[in-house]
C-alpha cells in the first residue's frame, strides 16, 4: 500500500513539475514576444488615431481606400491648440494679378484636366473630406511608428551652402530653381506629372515647391506640395499628390499629407496622398497639375489650391515661427533619394527620367512659376537661380516665354556613363 501511495505521489510531483516547466517556458516565450506585442498595440493605437470614423468609404482602382470623414473629425483637430478652432471655410483673400491663361497652352497639346484615380468609383458627400486610409503595412514599413509619415532630417536643397559634403550627407539630390533675398507670401507653379522609376523601395522621387523660412539649421520652417513616388510611404510606385510641413527642420514637427495634426482640409474632392491620373507619356500626351500656396493677409494662415477649382485647406499660422510672418526663400523642382545601392549612384529617375535638353514631351517641366508679394499679388519671380548637386545625374535649365512665363525643364536618369 505504501509503495502504491509513493508511486502516486511521484506521479503527481512529475505532473506538477512538468506544468511548472511549461509555465516557465510560456513565461520565457511571452518575454520574447513582448516587444512584438507592444509594437502591435502601438501600431493599432496609431491606426485608430489616424483612421477616423467614415461616413462613406470608396475603394480606388489602385487598391487605396478613401474614407469620407466629417470635416470636424479630421486629424488636424487632435492638435491641442485646435480643440476650439473654428474652421475657416474659405480664405479671406485670394492672390490677384498675373494668372496665365491656361487656354493659351492649346498649342502645346492641351489635354483634359487632371483627376484622382479614386474618382472613378465615387465622390465624398458635402461636409466630409476624403482621407486615404492608412493600413497596418504602411506603418510597419516606417523605421518606427513615431517616424511614420515623416521625412528624414536634412532633405531640403540649400543652394546657398558652400559645403558640397553637407549637401550630400543625407543622400538627397535635387534639381531646382529658386529665389531668395526678399520676403515671399506664396508661390505657384504648373507641374508636369510623370511616373519616374524608383530603383529600390527606400528611395523616392518627387517634384514640388518649397516655401521656406528661417535658416537651414534646426529652426527651418517649410511648407511643401507637389507629386511624389514613394514605395516606402505608400507601398507602391504610383504618382501621388502630397503636402508636407515642418517647423523644426523635420525633427519633431510636421508630416506628409494628413498623417499628423496640422493641415486643416476643407475640400471634399481631392485626397492628399491619393494617386494622380492620368500621367504624361514619353513622346505622348502631357499632363500637368497646378499648385498655389499663399498666406492669407487677414488671418495669416497658409492656404493651398489645387488646379483652378479646388481650394484644399490651410496650415494655421501658429504651427510656424518664421513662416508666421513670411517666407525668405521659394524653391521649385525635383528631389530624389540616392542611397548608392552597391556603391554606385542610384538609377532612380527624377521627373521623366530624361535630361532637360530633350524638351517638351520628353523632359519634365515646371511652367508659369510665380511668387506672391507683400500686396498679395501673383508676380513673375525676379533673380531666379538654379541648383543641382550633380548635373551629370540630374540637371535643370530655365527659360521664359509668353505662354509659359518663367519655366524650367529638369530631371534625369540618375546613374549613367557620366554619373557613376
Amino acid at each position: 500500500m505504501a509503495a502504491r501511495v509513493s508511486a502516486r505521489h511521484v506521479m503527481v510531483w512529475l505532473l506538477v513539475a512538468a506544468a511548472a516547466t511549461c509555465f516557465s517556458c510560456a513565461g520565457a516565450g511571452s518575454v520574447r514576444r513582448a516587444p512584438a506585442t507592444r509594437q502591435r498595440l502601438e501600431v493599432q493605437r496609431h491606426l485608430k488615431r489616424l483612421n477616423k470614423q467614415a461616413v462613406k468609404s470608396i475603394k480606388s482602382p489602385d487598391g487605396d481606400i478613401i474614407d469620407c470623414v466629417h470635416i470636424s473629425h479630421q486629424p488636424a483637430f487632435d492638435h491641442p491648440f485646435l480643440k476650439n478652432h473654428t474652421i475657416q471655410m474659405r480664405p479671406a483673400f485670394h492672390p490677384e494679378g498675373l494668372l496665365f491663361d491656361e487656354s493659351k497652352v492649346a498649342s502645346q497639346k492641351k489635354t483634359p484636366s487632371m483627376a484622382q484615380l479614386w474618382h472613378q468609383n465615387g465622390r465624398c458627400p458635402e461636409d466630409t473630406i476624403p482621407i486615404r486610409r492608412t493600413k497596418r503595412d504602411d506603418v510597419l514599413r516606417a523605421s518606427s511608428v513615431k517616424r511614420y509619415g515623416k521625412k528624414k532630417h536634412r532633405s531640403i536643397p540649400n543652394p546657398l551652402s558652400i559645403d558640397p559634403d553637407l549637401l550630400n550627407e543625407s543622400g538627397h539630390q535635387h534639381a531646382i530653381a529658386y529665389v531668395e533675398g526678399d520676403t515671399y507670401y506664396g508661390a505657384k507653379a504648373t507641374i508636369n506629372v510623370w511616373e519616374p522609376r524608383i530603383q529600390q523601395s527606400n528611395e523616392f522621387s518627387l517634384s514640388q515647391l518649397w516655401i521656406l523660412g528661417g535658416s537651414f539649421g534646426e529652426d527651418l520652417n517649410s511648407i511643401e506640395a507637389g507629386w511624389q513616388v514613394s514605395p516606402d510611404l505608400y507601398g507602391d510606385n504610383n504618382t501621388r499628390l502630397f503636402t508636407y510641413w515642418t517647423s523644426d527642420s523635420y525633427q519633431a514637427t510636421g508630416c506628409y499629407n494628413l498623417l499628423c495634426s496640422g493641415f486643416i482640409q476643407i475640400n471634399s474632392e481631392i485626397a492628399m496622398g491619393a494617386a494622380i491620373y492620368p500621367l504624361s507619356r514619353y513622346g505622348g500626351s502631357q499632363y500637368d497639375i497646378s499648385i498655389l500656396v499663399w498666406k492669407d493677409p487677414k488671418e495669416g494662415h497658409w492656404w493651398m489650391q489645387f488646379g483652378n477649382d479646388y481650394v484644399l485647406g490651410y496650415w494655421p499660422s501658429f504651427l510656424f515661427s518664421y513662416l508666421a510672418d513670411s517666407a525668405s526663400m521659394v524653391e521649385w523642382g525635383g528631389e530624389v533619394v540616392n542611397s548608392e545601392p552597391d556603391g554606385e549612384h542610384t538609377s532612380t529617375e527624377m521627373g521623366s527620367g530624361h535630361f532637360p535638353e530633350e524638351g517638351f514631351g520628353r523632359s519634365s517641366y515646371f511652367r508659369n512659376i510665380q511668387i506672391v508679394d507683400e500686396s498679395n499679388n501673383l508676380k513673375a519671380p525676379r533673380g531666379v537661380g538654379t541648383f543641382t548637386e550633380q548635373s551629370n545625374c540630374y540637371d535643370v535649365q530655365t527659360g521664359n516665354s509668353n505662354h509659359w512665363g518663367h519655366f524650367f525643364y529638369y530631371g534625369g536618369p540618375g546613374r549613367n556613363s557620366n554619373c557613376p
